[in-house]
Order: C-alpha cells, then sequence, then structure tokens
C-alpha cells in the first residue's frame, strides 16, 4: 500500500481557472472539479483538471485564486458519445502553503508499466516524439492509464521499450488543442498528457524477477485497443475515484 502512495505524486501550484462544479458522490462525499492554470517556462500556461473532496476545501476555491496541491494524475470512464473514453484528472490528497519561488509548478513522478506499444513519430520539422501508455497501479486492484509523451533522446530510447516493461517517469502535465476531425466538421478539442523530461527503466518485460504477476497491472492485455494520445479509449476498470 505504501508504495501506491508513492509511484503517482503530482505538485501543481497556479490560478484557479473555474469555480469548483459538483461532479460526484461516492459514500456520502462530494467532489468537485475546477481548472488550474500552471505557467510555463516560456510564458504560455497549462490549463489543468483538478478533483477535490469537499472534506479537504477549508477555504472557498474562488477564480483567480492561487492554490499549490499534491496528489496524484487519475483516469476515469466517461461516456461520450456512446464510447468510453479515457479522461484523466489531478486528484488532490492535501493543498499546501503557496509559495510561487519554493519549487517547480508542475511535476510529476510515475512508476508504472508500458501497456501499449510506443508510437514514434517525427515532426515537419523532424522533431523526434514518441507516444508512451503507462499504467499505473492504484489501491483495489485498479490502474490509473496515463498517456505520456518523449521528446529526442527520450523518444528514441523509449522506442525500443516493450509492453509489460516497468518504468518510473519524470515530467509535467500538459495541454494541447488538437484538431479531430469527424464526418461532417473538424472540432477543436483538448489533450492532456505527461510531457517525460526523464524516463528509467526498473524492468525490463522478460524480467519475471523484475515484474511479478503481483506487480504488473492484472488488465494491462485490455489497452491494445487505445486509439492514440489524443483520443483514448478507456480501459473498462477504471474509476473517477475512491
Amino acid at each position: 500500500m505504501e508504495n501506491l502512495t508513492t509511484n503517482n505524486k503530482v505538485f501543481l501550484m497556479g490560478t484557479v481557472k473555474t469555480e469548483p462544479a459538483f461532479s460526484h458522490e461516492m459514500y456520502g462525499e462530494g467532489f468537485y472539479d475546477f481548472f488550474l492554470s500552471v505557467p510555463r517556462l516560456s510564458g504560455q500556461e497549462d490549463v489543468i483538471p483538478v478533483t477535490v473532496s469537499e472534506r479537504l476545501i477549508k477555504d472557498p476555491i474562488k477564480v483567480g485564486c492561487k492554490v499549490a496541491l499534491d496528489g496524484q494524475f487519475r483516469s476515469y470512464n466517461k461516456l461520450v458519445d456512446g464510447r468510453s473514453k479515457l479522461m484523466l484528472t489531478v486528484f488532490v490528497r492535501d493543498f499546501l502553503e503557496y509559495d510561487e519561488n519554493s519549487q517547480n509548478p508542475n511535476s510529476v513522478e510515475l512508476n508504472g508499466f508500458v501497456c501499449k506499444e510506443p508510437i514514434y513519430r517525427t515532426t515537419p520539422f523532424n522533431r523526434e516524439i514518441c507516444d508512451i501508455l503507462l499504467a499505473v497501479n492504484r489501491s483495489y486492484n485498479k490502474s490509473d492509464y496515463i498517456p505520456c509523451i518523449a521528446w529526442g533522446r527520450n523518444a528514441r530510447f523509449a522506442h525500443d521499450v516493450a509492453v509489460g516493461t516497468n518504468v518510473t517517469v519524470i515530467g509535467r502535465i500538459q495541454s494541447r488543442e488538437y484538431n479531430k476531425k469527424l464526418e461532417d466538421r473538424i472540432e477543436v478539442r483538448v489533450a492532456y498528457e505527461l510531457s517525460i523530461s526523464k524516463i528509467d527503466v526498473i524492468g525490463r518485460a522478460d524480467e519475471s524477477a523484475a515484474t511479478t504477476n503481483d506487480e504488473k497491472p492484472k488488465d494491462v492485455e485490455k489497452t491494445e485497443d487505445v486509439e492514440s494520445v489524443e483520443d483514448v479509449e478507456n480501459p473498462e476498470n477504471t474509476e473517477k475515484t475512491e
């Protein structure tokens, strides 16, 4: 259980972009969603979805408020146009004191398993990119499925990582608009993913001692029908919150 609280760590610090909206209730506990604007070094911003329990909201969360939080990058099911989609959110574990000079305002550390063959490609400007879908174990035999993207040397390295390999990744959550071509129109959508700054292999897929049956997500094979980082279908066993 201790590993399950340390294999998925997120720190965010930014400005509240939207008022919290009621999301759902579980065992009498209400949960709310809002968006947090987190600055990049370039001056741009990532607008990141956040989910928080009513029990953690001690002061009103208003648009324009500055907040810092510890949490986990989570995935859950949502039915969209009759299909189950993988939705992503940062699940708040605790609010922290806000200090814009304290540390990187957007940092993520994950320990998980590659659950879909990495997709390597290059941009028109010859920049190397590799998409990875990472299964991160959660308590109660659940897993979160996190789309990750690697660049340059990390992309070349990730391209050769086999499905089932246990890896650790460090990076930041980014939001990115893209155009989705539908039958009669082009729709602008937003993708959320972890942009990798560092990736390390903990255990190869063929090293049974490094990835035991207890460690591997039991449903890795269910993720093979995932379409892409931009438009991901969700494995059926994930829930929004515990």
